[in-house]
């Protein structure tokens, strides 16, 4: 079974370029920690304090491998240190989706 991790982010909107570097991390970190990395997305019209995040993986047992490398990789924790810092993350969901695959 593959599955999708959809997070959403509420975000500040006045830190908008902030989450944007914080995205910019994850474009290199996700996919040496094990992750498919299916985008980062910001909020272009309308609301204007959502952002989301789409990862895929093989399974949850290979989630659960990514989070470990994640953990232990030095520039994924200076990412999470960065938000954490600029306070830009009001609010984080995730939410995990299992893949429709044809028959």
């Amino acid at each position: 079974m593959a599955l999708t991790v959809f997070i959403r982010y509420q975000i500040d909107p006045f830190q908008r370029e902030a989450f944007r570097e914080y995205a910019q991390g994850w474009l290199r970190i996700i996919p040496r920690c094990g992750g498919d990395l299916l985008g980062y997305f910001l909020p272009h019209e309308g609301t204007n304090d959502i952002a989301w995040g789409l990862i895929g993986f093989e399974s949850l047992a290979a989630y659960e491998a990514y989070r470990a490398r994640l953990k232990a990789d030095a520039e994924g924790r200076a990412n999470f240190a960065l938000a954490q810092s600029k306070r830009f993350i009001l609010r984080e969901e995730r939410t995990f989706l299992e893949n429709v695959e044809a028959a």
